[in-house]
């Protein structure tokens, strides 16, 4: 539970090895150390380095056994992370997998990992999260979307379909927790460079994890219900939004 200034004291990372996840609790805490944080991702070489980079910050680290295909991960880490001691401030559900989008539309297994990753284990522990964090009254819930879901392109159109569909979860659950007074922001970054991006071309607008952090730390301040990264985007996919399908299906995204 938040402290008597309202600090954060205890924080849930669901894909504790993001890089957006890791810089977002980083931005959180700032310089107080013994801050908890539950670490929720598959063991292995990359969690090993994300609990090290925590602990060199003053956090308190435990990692948690999770993987997006398997269910009983799903309810063991939850469970695992509330059931620790004290109440949970924020948890942010920031994993997820880009995949190889020509394969996706053309390979049956290949469109189903997409789909399981990136928004049937979201919307699951969504909904285990919320029954948790109504029952305490309190905390905020950070849902990683994308721009890549407000229209979907032909380039990548079913990972875009995957977060399409993760935003409306995220933003339906938001108002319909919000009188047990539970936040959910929902993130729609762009192009960031990062491990999930490593050996693609930038695009425009591009940032950093760090970047994105800063938008998502001052999205929960205001308690605002959705942010974009950079807000530029906004306008840009609000173009794009609109324009007509005779057009937009020519463009080269």
């Amino acid at each position: 539970m938040k402290d008597a200034i309202g600090n954060v004291q205890r924080v849930f990372l669901l894909g504790g090895t993001s890089d957006i996840a890791l810089a977002t609790v980083v931005k959180l805490i700032g310089e107080r150390h013994g801050v908890q944080v539950i670490l929720a991702a598959r063991p292995g070489e990359r969690r090993v380095a994300a609990t090290a980079s925590l602990e060199a910050f003053g956090m308190q680290v435990t990692e948690v056994d999770f993987d997006a295909t398997d269910r009983t991960s799903y309810e063991h880490a939850v469970a695992s992370a509330f059931e620790a001691g004290g109440d949970i401030d924020v948890v942010m559900v920031a994993f997820g997998l880009l995949g190889d989008q020509q394969r996706a539309w053309q390979d049956l297994d290949a469109a189903l990992e997409l789909v399981q990753v990136n928004y049937t284990a979201p919307v699951a522990c969504g909904v285990l999260v919320a029954k948790r964090m109504r029952a305490q009254g309190h905390g905020a819930i950070i849902a990683m979307s994308s721009v890549a879901g407000e229209r979907p392109r032909k380039s990548n159109f079913v990972y875009g379909s995957n977060k399409a569909g993760v935003d409306a979860f995220y933003s339906g659950l938001g108002d319909a927790i919000a009188a047990d007074g539970v936040q959910v922001l929902v993130v729609r970054p762009g192009f960031v460079r990062s491990k999930m991006t490593a050996g693609l071309g930038a695009a425009p607008l591009s940032q950093t994890p760090e970047q994105v952090a800063d938008v998502i730390v001052a999205g929960l301040a205001a308690g605002r219900h959705t942010v974009w990264a950079p807000p530029a985007m906004r306008w840009v996919m609000s173009g794009l939004r609109h324009l007509p399908h005779s057009v937009f299906k020519r463009l080269p995204v």
